[in-house]
């Protein structure tokens, strides 16, 4: 190896002098300083908490969102097939549709079409437990006679006899 470049790997470097010293920053500038990031920590702290309050309000009102959707479903799926039964038991020659209140409606269910399954066989195990709620098949036609075509006119007191007036007074009383 030459002689200079032996120099030049081995040179010492000499502790820097005072003047050669970086500036330092005043205490104040310093103390501004953390002093700001400081608040802005804060700050950020204050966001966060603040998102977080957010975001647990937002989920308990989804919550509450769902609950109300699933008991408005349940309510009207309810209705639906109360109703639904209601038309199966008036068929199945039900005299009175509060018997529907004894009924076991647990195997009867509403099926995505509105129509409801099991209601034929839990209205047959009804007539064998309470054959009472369930009379004739009741018709549409009656037997009784059609009103006759011509109304009947009413006398008016002031057309009438003294007998018809006393009459018509006693069949009133």
């Amino acid at each position: 190896m030459p002689p200079e470049a032996e120099l030049q790997t081995t040179t010492i470097t000499a502790p820097l002098q005072q003047s050669q010293l970086p500036e330092t920053f005043s205490r104040e500038y310093v103390h501004e300083l953390r002093e700001e990031a400081k608040n802005t920590r804060i700050a950020k702290l204050a966001v966060e908490v603040e998102r977080d309050t957010f975001k647990t309000v937002a989920e308990k009102a989804k919550q509450e969102a769902d609950e109300r959707v699933t008991n408005s479903e349940k309510t009207s799926n309810d209705r639906i097939m109360r109703s639904e039964l209601k038309a199966v038991a008036l068929k199945a020659g039900m005299i009175d549709l509060d018997g529907l209140k004894l009924a076991d409606l647990t195997k009867v269910t509403l099926e995505a079409d509105g129509t409801i399954k099991g209601a034929d066989e839990m209205l047959e195990q009804l007539k064998k437990d309470k054959p009472y709620l369930f009379g004739q098949q009741q018709s549409s036609s009656t037997t009784t006679a059609a009103p006759s075509p011509k109304p009947t006119t009413v006398k008016l007191a002031k057309d009438m006899t003294t007998e018809e007036y006393n009459a018509a007074r006693k069949a009133i009383r």
